[in-house]
Order: structure tokens, then sequence, then C-alpha cells
């Protein structure tokens, strides 16, 4: 009966290595966003001589967001790994991020939600900026302008409440350590 309990131990803690594909697909990911920043780049230098103002600020404002979006994937990257998976071993003159190591799963889930936050930011200034003149016999409440501040309020609520639940559920074991 021990030989199956040690086994049964061993395949569950062996079965967190499952989790290396997805991080892997996220890797593969993060290179199409890298091929998309430069793809954007490159389209921005072309139509610069045309491109309004507005134009240049969407375009700078989609880099941005590519950037957010790349850095959340770094981040979920290398500290879900060492969370659950191993610990990064950075050896020769390779350099580990000073913030890793000191993220948990709670703390990668604000970051998750802050992040989410910028992303709806940016999205709501492009559609503030894109948007045409509001007429007015339409009412407030039907523009999507309304529901993109309303959903994007939700997502900042939300931040909130997770960074407090965090600070009051966990401040008293992050400050053993």
């Amino acid at each position: 009966m021990k030989l199956i309990e040690t086994m049964l131990e061993r395949t569950i803690l062996l079965s967190r290595w499952l989790l290396v594909p997805l991080y892997l697909a996220l890797i593969a990911l993060l290179v199409l966003f890298a091929v998309k920043a430069f793809q954007e780049v490159i389209h921005l230098y072309a139509i610069i001589t045309t491109a309004s103002e507005v134009d240049l600020v969407l375009a700078v404002l989609a880099l941005i967001d590519l950037t957010l979006v790349a850095n959340l994937l770094v981040m979920v990257i290398l500290s879900s790994y060492e969370t659950f998976v191993s610990s990064l071993d950075a050896t020769g003159d390779q350099e580990k991020p000073s913030w890793l190591g000191k993220i948990d799963a709670a703390t990668i889930k604000v970051k998750l939600a802050v992040s989410i936050v910028a992303i709806s930011s940016i999205h709501l200034l492009k559609a503030f900026m894109t948007a045409p003149p509001q007429d007015v016999n339409t009412p407030v409440w039907n523009s999507q302008l309304f529901w993109l501040v309303v959903i994007h309020l939700t997502f900042v609520i939300s931040a909130l409440l997770m960074a407090v639940v965090d600070r009051i559920a966990f401040a008293q074991h992050r400050s053993h350590h």
C-alpha cells in the first residue's frame, strides 16, 4: 500500500510538468506579438507623411497595448513556471529579473487585473478618440462609449477589490518572508 501511495504522490508531483507546454505556447504567442509590433512600426513609417496626429497617437497606443500584453505574458510565463513547476536557475551571463521569486499566485492575479485595467484604458481612449460626434437625440446609455466606460469601471473596481483582498488575506504571510 505504501508503494502505491508513493507512486501516486510522485505522479501528482510530476504532473506539474504538464504546464510546460502551456508556457511554451505563451512564448510562441510572445513571438507573434513581437512580429505584430514590428509590422505596426513598419506600417507607421510607410504612412507617416499622410497620417494625421490622431492616427499617430492611435498607432502609439496600439504599440503600448501590445507591449502591456507582452509584459503580462512574460510575467505569467516566468512567475508561473517558478511558482508551479521549478525554480529558474540563472546561469552565466543570464540575469534573473529582480521581481522573480517574490511573486506568488495571488500577486500574479492582481497584476493581471491591473494590466487588464491598463489595456482597457487604452481601448477606451482609442474609442473616445475615434468616436463620431454624439447625436443629441441618442440617449447616452445606448451609446457604445457608455458601455465601454461601464465595462472599464467594472475592471477597475474588480482590480481594486482583488488588491484589497490580496492585501488582507496575504499580508500576514508576506510579512514573515
